[in-house]
């Protein structure tokens, strides 16, 4: 059952980068989450799993309280960020969503250059303290998104000129480049052709590690690829999670074999 979902797999060892403990998100009246507790883990990359309107990108957006943006929405129950409570009165959200990025499933670069798209954030978080230090930083988080290669002669050209795999790891770029610990990512590839697909799973997995990931996928077979932990959603329920090697020979629920099977979703 539900409740017998266990937050933590057995084997993750030492304090998670994320608690959520009953959480429950409504909309309106609506319930769209239903107490989910759940442990994120800093050297796992964690995938998100479920049919179509499940709840796994809501429960995302809580995680750095995206859901803010939306008049209706409201978020019950707790979660932390290294022992935190992200939803506590006085909690500044614009430097908690430095400390934990978004990748969203349409890239949406800045209408700037690249340079400029991956120097806004340090700008405003006065993460620099001249433009050498900006460069670096520029230089360094498209490296580490695998881009610079690609972009280096050309930083002045506008990001939005770039194709949808680079705009997306330009993306990534962004979200690195003001130094978070976290990286949400939002079906980072579903606009994306399978080449470009595969440049964002390789990179994933280069970032993994490094940042706690959290990665919200339609495709079973990509989580399955990129994820050292899969959680699976139905009807705003956490359903199983666990180790995803598991999820998907072994699951413990017949709501997550009926799923993986192709049985619905």
């Amino acid at each position: 059952m539900v409740s017998e979902v266990n937050a933590n797999p057995a084997s993750d060892q030492g304090e998670p980068k994320i608690r959520a403990t009953d959480v429950s998100v409504f909309y309106g009246e609506k319930r769209a989450i239903d107490n989910v507790s759940i442990d994120i883990h800093q050297e796992h990359v964690t995938a998100f799993i479920g049919p179509s309107g499940c709840g796994k990108s809501t429960f995302l957006r809580t995680l750095n309280r995206m859901n803010d943006t939306i008049g209706s929405a409201r978020v019950e129950g707790l979660i932390e960020l290294d022992g935190e409570d992200i939803y506590r009165s006085g909690m500044d959200v614009v430097q908690l969503r430095a400390r934990v990025g978004m990748v969203f499933q349409k890239p949406n670069p800045f209408p700037k250059s690249i340079y400029e798209n991956i120097a806004y954030g340090p700008k405003i978080h006065g993460l620099a303290q001249g433009k050498a230090e900006l460069d670096a930083i520029v230089e360094r988080s498209l490296h580490r998104a695998g881009l610079w290669d690609e972009v280096k002669d050309r930083l002045q050209d506008s990001g939005t000129a770039l194709s949808g795999g680079q705009q997306q790891r330009l993306c990534i770029a962004r979200a690195i480049a003001v130094d978070p610990e976290v990286i949400l990512m939002d079906e980072p590839c579903s606009a994306l052709d399978p080449i470009a697909t595969a440049r964002i799973e390789e990179l994933i997995d280069d970032l993994r590690g490094r940042y706690a990931i959290v990665i919200v996928t339609h495709s079973m077979q990509q989580a399955a690829r990129v994820s050292q932990r899969t959680a699976f959603f139905h009807l705003g329920h956490l359903v199983e999670y666990g180790h995803t090697s598991d999820i998907f020979t072994n699951p413990r629920e017949k709501r997550t074999q009926d799923y993986i099977t192709g049985r619905y979703g």
